[in-house]
């Protein structure tokens, strides 16, 4: 943590000695060059940081033996908080910079902070198929550890950055959530320090109300400090078969009868248009065609959404085996297809092959970086939306997603929601498979204006019980958001752990006012 202040303030100064105006030019206009001659030699620090760190933590084991020393300092931060009278709201004291969604709290400027240094993988139980892991523990350093060892989590998403708390407490998602739900669905314990000071643990069983509240709270009803999640054997390859479809009736029919289709262990649709799209299914094996091996993470490699894009303008299908790691970061080295807006030429085959084991930039710096300027250039121009729908209304939201934003490729990611308590269930009391459409990109539709289009989907969205994920931008109104919500345990929990002193309500966390 604090190699991350230090570069911070580094950074910092680095920008106000450059804040001259044919520089901050050269920012907006010009923004790859700042990127690939500093940002992405910093992100290998950064990376090449953590990467040590986490090896020489697991290897000497030191990690569970801290652990507890760790979650009593928060919670004497806590106590103190409460013996100084509660005048201020608490939130983690984690740089706003350091997440992965695009805007930073101002909360965090006004709330008191507590530190809370939790980044580490403390324990691996394979008899119980369950592993135990601090907050800021990132996806890119679960997969390091477990598939090295023959395991893996059945819902893993894609991005490496993406920490496990930010998981729980938003959301998360993978080509595998059609069979086993949203992140939050194979978590078994969550472990947490309440308002109080006190320290508690739920399960579905044990402090059930709890556990099933905090998924999507936002770390509102108390700070994590550990989760058991599920783990199940891993295998060396996903084999997967790319289709393309055109026409949106037979995406949506193809996408719907695959996503139903339980001896796929992925699913997953790149739409490139509303009439054209590449399906593509997979499943784990450890038997490989060498001739059909494509290692897709090794720099050099094509971005996986232009190679995908291959079988779409060949129309013909494809199978290949991937190697299953290299297939949980499929999307990491461009951040999905956000990076060809800032380095247009990255998916070069020059630049990949000199400079592309550097990419991608840390979206952390991205935003330390971005400036005013090109914060207000984005909320304007740039979409980066996840909206979650029924399954049965994926024509309709398509339809819907082109004529307000027009903005492809579009990413669908099939996932089944189940009829638990907490604030995200589907209408009825019956599991149903909803769809995840993410949009990000600048949007194409001539007159598109951020508040009005996004105002239009999100009310979309409610219309049809479906939800927006909490990590991007908001502009409904308090009670639009708990038309789309239920808020019924979790305002029980607020009032019941005395959270209403302590903490704002997620609504205040997360709604376009409270970020920049």
């Amino acid at each position: 943590m604090d190699l991350l202040v230090y570069i911070g303030c580094l950074l910092i100064l680095f920008l106000l000695w450059i804040k001259t105006k044919g520089l901050e030019y050269v920012l907006v206009h010009q923004r790859w060059i700042f990127v690939c001659l500093f940002l992405l030699p910093l992100s290998v620090v950064f990376d090449l940081y953590y990467y040590v760190r986490a090896w020489l933590v697991f290897k000497m084991c030191s990690a569970p033996k801290l652990h507890d020393r760790r979650v009593k300092d928060i919670q004497d931060q806590v106590r103190q908080w409460k013996a100084e009278g509660t005048k201020r709201f608490m939130c983690t004291g984690r740089p706003g910079w350091l997440t992965v969604s695009l805007r930073v709290g101002k909360y965090k400027t006004t709330h008191k902070n507590i530190m809370i240094n939790l980044m580490d993988i403390l324990e691996v139980d394979t008899k119980r198929q369950v592993v135990r892991v601090e907050p800021l523990v990132n996806m890119g350093q679960v997969t390091a550890l477990l598939n090295s060892i023959g395991w893996t989590l059945p819902v893993l998403p894609e991005l490496d950055d993406l920490t496990v708390g930010g998981l729980i407490m938003g959301t998360g998602i993978e080509s595998s959530s059609h069979n086993f739900g949203l992140f939050q669905h194979i978590c078994l314990a969550y472990e947490l320090v309440l308002a109080d000071g006190s320290f508690v643990r739920c399960t579905p069983t044990e402090n059930s109300d709890l556990f099933y509240a905090v998924p999507w709270s936002c770390g509102t009803l108390g700070f994590l400090v550990a989760a058991e999640i599920k783990i199940v054997p891993a295998k060396k390859y996903v084999k997967l078969h790319y289709t393309p479809v055109k026409g949106l009736d037979k995406i949506c029919e193809k996408f719907s009868r695959e996503s139903k289709n339980k001896d796929n262990y992925f699913v997953e649709g790149l739409a490139y248009s509303a009439d054209e799209a590449v399906i593509m299914t997979g499943v784990l094996t450890d038997d490989a065609q060498p001739e059909k091996v494509n290692k897709i993470g090794h720099y050099w490699k094509p971005w996986f959404f232009r190679h995908v894009e291959t079988y779409l303008k060949k129309n013909h299908d494809g199978i290949e085996y991937i190697p299953l790691r290299h297939y949980y970061h499929r999307h990491t080295k461009s951040i999905f297809w956000e990076l060809q807006d800032i380095i247009p030429f990255g998916n070069h085959p020059v630049f990949r092959y000199l400079f592309g084991w550097m990419v991608p930039p840390k979206i952390s710096l991205l935003k330390l970086t971005q400036g005013e300027t090109i914060r207000k250039l984005y909320e304007q121009h740039h979409v980066v939306q996840d909206m979650l729908v029924p399954m049965k209304c994926l024509k309709q939201a398509i339809t819907v997603f082109h004529n307000q934003i027009n903005v492809y490729p579009l990413w669908l990611c099939p996932f089944i929601l189940p009829s638990n308590p907490g604030m995200v269930h589907p209408k009825g009391n019956e599991t149903e498979l909803y769809v995840d459409i993410g949009a990000y990109g600048e949007p194409q539709t001539k007159h598109f204006d951020a508040k009005a289009s996004m105002r239009q989907l999100e009310k979309f969205v409610r219309d049809v019980h479906g939800f927006q994920m909490l990590y991007a931008d908001c502009y409904m109104s308090q009670e639009e958001f708990w038309e789309m919500f239920d808020g019924s345990l979790y305002w029980k929990l607020r009032e019941k752990l005395n959270c209403n002193d302590a903490f704002p309500e997620v609504y205040n966390k997360i709604c376009k006012s409270a970020r920049h």
